[in-house]
């Protein structure tokens, strides 16, 4: 790690991104990897990887906000369920072919809930509109300081790194040979 490299970038970053990176390097000490608009911590909490990024997205759910600290996670979604996670929350965002899901908002906790929320939709525990309601619920319970499981800690086990969707090819090497031969015909 580099010392207090990732403190002293984000002195001069924005306020609301500057915070919120601030939550991080406080939890997890300074990160491994530093740029002038990243922070990059890898494998710390239940992460596989936590990004801090100078730049801040505004965000209206549940309520009025900015994200900039994304969690990532290995976790396979089906495809039939990403527009429902879409649905749920823009800021869940779903790398299939990587097999990685993440949640990026202004601190750890609200990732967790979003996580958590991700994983009850996937499993049909939750529909989207459940997933919202129960995020808006959570988030009220953490202002009136009573118990906030889903921000707690993830409630399910990610992935081991085996969650990559390769996808299947439509293209065989033949098509593509004769595509290569059409071309040299013209």
């Amino acid at each position: 790690m580099g010392g207090a490299r990732g403190t002293e970038i984000v002195n001069g970053w924005p306020e609301e991104s500057r915070e919120a990176a601030q939550l991080v390097i406080d939890a997890y000490g300074e990160p491994h990897e530093a740029t002038e608009s990243l922070l990059v911590w890898h494998n710390v909490g239940p992460w596989k990887r936590m990004v801090a990024s100078r730049d801040f997205y505004a965000h209206e759910f549940p309520t009025s906000h900015t994200d900039s600290v994304e969690s990532f996670i290995d976790y396979r979604v089906p495809a039939d369920v990403v527009s429902q996670l879409a649905e749920f929350d823009g800021s869940v965002i779903v790398d299939r072919t990587a097999g990685t899901v993440s949640a990026r908002c202004h601190d750890e906790q609200a990732n967790l809930l979003a996580l958590n929320l991700m994983h009850d939709i996937v499993t049909g525990q939750r529909t989207a509109e459940e997933a919202r309601q129960y995020y808006a619920k959570e988030f009220l319970d953490y202002r009136r300081k009573k118990p906030t499981p889903y921000m707690d800690k993830l409630h399910f086990t990610p992935g081991d790194g085996d969650t990559a969707d390769p996808d299947h090819p439509l293209l065989t090497e033949q098509d593509l040979q004769q595509a290569v031969e059409e071309g040299k015909a013209a």
